[in-house]
């Protein structure tokens, strides 16, 4: 595809909106997930002792922490699902969804049988007084049982945004929020069940998400089969070695967000308050930009599934413009309202003064990360999940630790400013290999 091409095919407006269609409920759908969090921790918070918003809290966290080292099941059902569709293949629909749900479902079950010692380790590093734990080990024991939903809605949701049913994705989890919401009411305050009933209320919620989900999954497939050979070793191969690499990628950047958090704990109470602040603008921003990677992630793997080169490179480029927009939007809104969203994550004036010194931190933070965002949705499209891996591990080993060890003088600024490097390093390292594709006719292969 020629410059002058690029440019022409730029005004189709159909592939904006296809681009809008895809990103826009996925946005609101990334902005209702947080609320069955917040419900849970509301209820936790109007309970008598801060034990039960403490320990709920823990044990929530590393719940949702194992859900995200198993992120990977989302994102290789997603290409692969996108590839069926752009090749239109029923075979490769049904085998993309049903052999996710097993990897899936194997995942839930393995966390399931290895609960206790997941939370002896949580406790170990939490170190909870007695009451706090009691609340743990009573929230934990109950979600935990929710595993198998959760880890099996990545992959059908995964599959849903592959086939491009972003809007019954949105629907489905607005409608999970909306039955949380009940069950936390009737469970905590009408039959008195306190943590357990906030517990037993998001498993019935995860459990809603995945029959809902496999119900559409099932509507949209239209004549829905299995074949054993599927789940043979060798059918598996490809989907394992995909989801290995995605996982290794996974870990990493956790590793480095962790290094962040705790670092900056180390540097003291303040240091640490600004970076769960500054956290919360990360996770503001990844709420736009991942909607629009996730329709990267459609668009980019069905044009693959019909190994469309040119095509490929005509999403991408149309992606990588609205990322850029709603990074700037993202900018625009921090340059304008940082100060008033500070304000309401903390009523602190010491920590709003301190949060000054952070501005410029916060207004890069969109320019910098829509890059890597974004590419990432492309290689999930492609399922080149060994780039991603590649990509992940040199920029934290060759930018991250090194920027951090150079700047160390300035501390928890540093922390940040390693991090800026470290996402850029990301976005320049997958953009560079894209580019290596394009001109060599490869992004179809």
């Amino acid at each position: 595809m020629t410059p002058q091409s690029i440019l022409t095919n730029f005004g189709q407006i159909s592939l904006h909106q296809k681009i809008l269609f895809i990103a826009l409920p996925m946005i609101i759908s990334n902005i209702t997930t947080p609320l069955m969090g917040l419900v849970d921790t509301a209820v936790l918070g109007h309970m008598s002792g801060l034990h039960f918003i403490a320990g709920a809290s823990v044990a929530s966290l590393i719940i949702t922490q194992l859900y995200w080292l198993c992120g990977f099941v989302r994102m290789s059902s997603t290409g692969l699902s996108a590839q069926a569709k752009g090749s239109n293949s029923l075979l490769l629909k049904n085998q993309s969804l049903f052999q996710s749900l097993l990897i899936s479902i194997i995942l839930g079950a393995l966390l399931l049988l290895l609960h206790k010692p997941i939370l002896g380790l949580g406790l170990y590093f939490a170190g909870p007084e007695p009451l706090v734990k009691e609340v743990m080990l009573e929230y934990f024991f109950t979600r935990i049982w929710g595993a198998p939903a959760a880890l099996g809605n990545l992959a059908l949701i995964g599959w849903l945004i592959g086939q491009q049913k972003t809007k019954q994705v949105l629907i489905i989890q607005i409608l999970a929020n909306v039955l949380n919401v009940i069950l936390n009411v009737a469970f905590v305050y009408g039959l008195g069940l306190e943590v357990f009933g906030v517990a037993l209320a998001s498993v019935l919620a995860e459990y809603f998400i995945f029959l809902s989900s496999f119900v559409v999954a099932l509507k949209a497939l239209g004549k829905p089969f299995v074949l054993r050979q599927w789940f043979s070793f060798k059918q598996l191969r490809p989907l394992l070695s995909l989801n290995g690499n995605t996982f290794v990628r996974n870990l990493i950047l956790q590793c480095c967000i962790g290094f962040l958090v705790f670092t900056g704990v180390g540097f003291g109470p303040t240091d640490a308050a600004i970076n769960a602040i500054l956290m919360q603008f990360f996770t503001l921003i990844a709420l736009g930009l991942d909607g629009v990677a996730y329709a990267a992630e459609a668009l980019v793997g069905e044009q693959k599934g019909r190994n469309d080169h040119a095509k490929i490179l005509q999403v991408s480029l149309h992606g990588l413009v609205w990322s850029g927009v709603v990074a700037l939007l993202y900018c625009a809104i921090f340059a304008i309202f940082g100060a008033q969203i500070t304000a309401v994550l903390t009523d602190q004036v010491s920590l709003q003064t301190a949060m000054q010194d952070y501005i410029i931190v916060v207004l890069w933070l969109p320019i910098v990360a829509h890059w890597c965002f974004f590419f990432d949705g492309v290689f999930v499209g492609l399922t080149k999940a060994k780039a991603m891996r590649n990509s992940m591990l040199v920029s934290a080993v060759l930018f991250y630790f090194p920027v951090f060890w150079l700047l160390a003088a300035y501390q928890n600024q540093a922390l940040w400013m390693a991090l800026l490097v470290f996402m850029l390093a990301r976005g320049i390292s997958l953009a560079g290999y894209f580019t290596y594709l394009c001109r060599t006719q490869k992004l179809g292969a």
